[in-house]
């Protein structure tokens, strides 16, 4: 494939679809990223199994976000927050306004809550690459999966479904 890992993050229950993560799947990359938009159809589709899945349903994310202000945070998570605080990657003053917003503003897109999936996940990216025929497999089945969204399949779809039109015989 031309890419191998794609990372789709999102928030679960905020991704209106994120079908480039659909694309990513067609040309065999594997995805990183969390239960949300186009994910969810990836993974009935393409297998959970193959993909590294991290973070929060859609169905905890209110009760989750109402508990912010209790959770203990992560010290990988603090330590990094206070490396972008430092200036250590550059921009400081760019980047403030965003480490206060996952910080002391409520953490809206709960970063903090999914931060050690992440890193977990990411551990599990880095384990299955060093073996070259799992990630092959995984890679395969991806794209074996990835029929469903096929532009044929959808343009027909969305022509009956939404547009109601009918195909004109050329």
């Amino acid at each position: 494939p031309a890419s191998e890992l794609s990372q789709h993050i999102s928030t679960a229950g905020t991704e209106a679809s994120g079908t480039s993560n659909m694309k990513f799947q067609m040309n065999g990359c594997l995805i990183i990223g969390t239960m949300d938009g186009a994910n969810i159809e990836i993974a009935e589709e393409g297998g959970k199994e193959n993909m590294f899945i991290f973070g929060a349903e859609a169905h905890q994310v209110s009760r989750l976000r109402a508990e912010r202000k209790t959770l203990q945070v992560d010290p990988r998570f603090t330590h990094v927050v206070n490396l972008v605080r430092s200036g250590y990657f550059g921009w400081e003053d760019y980047f403030g306004p965003i480490m206060d917003a996952i910080t002391t503003g409520g953490d809206y897109y709960l970063v903090a809550n999914d931060f050690p999936g992440y890193l977990d996940a990411q551990a599990h990216v880095d384990e299955t690459y060093k073996n070259p025929s799992k990630w092959d497999k995984m890679s395969i089945m991806m794209t074996a999966g990835s029929g469903k969204f096929s532009t044929d399949r959808t343009i027909s779809e969305y022509a009956k479904d939404i547009w109601n039109v009918k195909p004109c015989v050329v």
